[in-house]
């Protein structure tokens, strides 16, 4: 089983596309992360289950 996983997003700052990697090892997260393109901040959020991604979000942080 794969435990870190990429995941495609769209950053609400600049709208360009990302992708985040996430630890599947946890059963959810809730975190804050530099958008790669414009270095804004993001809350990133997910929850997971057997390894696999149950819910994700991705938020603008102000």
């Amino acid at each position: 089983m794969i435990l870190i996983q990429g995941q495609a997003a769209t950053c609400p700052h600049c709208w360009e596309p990302i992708t985040l990697s996430l630890d599947l090892s946890v059963s959810g997260q809730s975190y804050i992360e530099d958008c790669p393109v414009c270095c804004k901040p993001l809350i990133v959020s997910y929850s997971a289950a057997n390894g696999e991604i149950t819910g994700f979000s991705v938020e603008a942080s102000d």
